[in-house]
């Protein structure tokens, strides 16, 4: 039973919002970032590089989290941002050239998440866990949903539809030439409809933004321990997440780039593979695989196609079935000594979404070795892993939408 909540979100008034809305902060270089803050006065990048006031843009640690505190109290007293009267659920779509995703914007339980109602796919790192808490902590509010997934449902899916018939309150391209809608719910009726139908979802699973979600537990447990009149209700114990049918999400593969071979020829390296994958040799056929375990790979100048042989390899549960970690299992860490996967330096992950041609022209340019591809991973294999209480292996999965920042603001 999943528990969802209408909040009142900051958001930007619909003149404003395709000026202050942006991209989430990590995708820009440094010469994107100066450019968006010389020329847009609006955009929330202003509020999370706050050093860009004072010509100091290498400010950090509880400093910048003050500031950027600061900056936020600012776009807030300038009207950029205001806040909703109503609680509301939020119905956001967002049209790419190639897909379109439609769910809804609403708070999530912390409690859910320690209940394993709300399940993850993926490790996270203390590290950054602690970072983004501490952020959270000084600023008091989270600009950008955890992705969330759940099964198609026909009462949701008509509630979206109905909004969907109406002028939407936000509507508005970017350069990337995505275009963007947002409709606010806050008829009682239609609200009590929304939280009826996902009370009725068992699991709701974590697409992305997992440190986001770990980080607003720890925050939610904190602020309970500082407050002695703590009953559960609070804005804290609550993150904000975009709720999403499992049908429309996008799910793309992670290439491999290994950068030596581990002190092997590339025919020593062939022979070792031998054991694991019946290899056929490819030429300068671009070879992507068509089934799961079958993987392509590029070395010395030459395509392959890799099978893996069934008779030789053991699957013994659901994680065992995965390609990141039949590969992991079988030629990573065992033939090239790769056994940390997530922060060894050999290995270098991309996402496969644009260029098909990235396993050959990356290894041709002398920068690695060895690369290999596979089949994207699909919703179904990341569920019963899951379920099963695993997590997968870092860079499995490249999932969309990528969402923006500063839609819908939640403060607690």
């Amino acid at each position: 039973m999943a528990i969802v909540k209408p909040f009142k979100a900051v958001r930007a008034s619909r003149d404003k919002v395709a000026m202050v809305s942006s991209k989430s902060y990590e995708i820009y270089t440094p010469e994107m970032l100066n450019s968006k803050l010389a020329f847009n006065p609006y955009t929330f990048l202003h509020v999370i590089n706050p050093g860009y006031k004072y010509h100091k843009q290498d400010v950090r640690g509880e400093l910048r989290f003050k500031l950027v505190h600061n900056r936020y109290l600012e776009f807030k007293e300038d009207q950029i941002f205001t806040q909703d009267k109503l609680a509301a659920f939020y119905i956001y779509q967002k049209n790419t050239t190639t897909n379109s995703f439609c769910g809804i914007i609403s708070a999530t339980s912390v409690e859910d998440y320690h209940n394993n109602i709300i399940k993850k796919h993926e490790g996270t790192l203390k590290e950054r866990e602690l970072l983004f808490e501490n952020y959270l902590k000084n600023t008091g509010f989270n600009a950008e949903p955890v992705l969330l997934t759940y099964p198609d449902n026909a009462v949701i899916a008509s509630i979206i539809k109905k909004y969907k018939q109406q002028r939407a309150e936000y509507e508005f391209s970017t350069t990337d030439k995505d275009s963007h809608l947002l409709w606010v719910v806050n008829d009682e009726e239609d609200i009590k409809k929304i939280i009826a139908a996902f009370k009725d979802i068992d699991t709701l699973y974590i697409a992305d933004g997992h440190h986001r979600s770990t980080s607003s537990c720890l925050l939610a447990e904190r602020l309970a321990e500082e407050n002695p009149n703590h009953t559960g209700n609070e804005d804290y114990n609550f993150f904000m997440s975009y709720l999403l049918p499992e049908s429309e999400l996008s799910i793309y593969e992670f290439n491999r780039f290994i950068k030596d071979l581990n002190n092997l020829t590339p025919q020593e390296f062939l022979m070792e593979l031998d054991t694991f994958f019946r290899i056929e040799n490819r030429s300068q056929e671009l070879y992507k695989p068509k089934e799961k375990h079958h993987f392509s790979m590029y070395l010395d100048g030459e395509f392959y196609s890799l099978y893996l042989r069934k008779s030789v390899y053991n699957f013994t549960d659901s994680l065992s079935k995965l390609d990141a970690h039949i590969l992991y299992s079988t030629v990573l860490k065992p033939i090239l000594g790769i056994e940390d996967i997530r922060n060894d330096s050999k290995i270098v992950y991309s996402q496969d979404k644009s260029d098909s041609l990235e396993l050959k022209t990356k290894v041709d340019s002398g920068e690695f070795k060895v690369s290999f591809g596979m089949l994207p991973t699909t919703i179904e294999e990341i569920k019963d892993i899951v379920d099963a209480g695993f997590l997968m292996p870092p860079k499995t999965t490249y999932i969309e939408p990528k969402l923006r920042s500063a839609l819908t603001i939640y403060e607690f």
